[in-house]
């Protein structure tokens, strides 16, 4: 269930991200609102998961899975352009997130 939270908390990572840039600087009341109520789960969806594996591990996957969720939802519905070499270092992040969840021994 450890691992469930924390891939929870990088999804409610992308979330708050993605309603925050919705949100048009906290200007819009109910996007600012799903933006807290966001990072409210991710933080504690990363706290469960903080009481069964060490920081050095579920930390940089927390980070991971938000910003490699965040960059699809930019480039999906945001309109964001990435450069070949870019998606190149988005495939290294999640080779890094496997590297690590397969490699911490939990």
């Amino acid at each position: 269930m450890t691992w469930v939270y924390l891939f929870l908390a990088g999804i409610f990572e992308v979330v708050w991200s993605s309603t925050m840039k919705l949100s048009n600087g906290f200007s819009h009341f109910w996007w600012t609102i799903l933006t807290f109520i966001g990072m409210i789960i991710s933080f504690a969806m990363l706290s469960l998961s903080l009481k069964n594996l060490p920081l050095s591990f579920a930390y940089p996957i927390w980070t991971g899975v938000g910003a490699i969720g965040s960059i699809i939802i930019g480039v999906l519905f945001f309109g964001d352009k990435l450069s070949i070499f870019t998606w190149f270092f988005v495939v290294l992040l999640i080779i890094g997130i496997i590297g690590i969840k397969f490699t911490s021994g939990h």
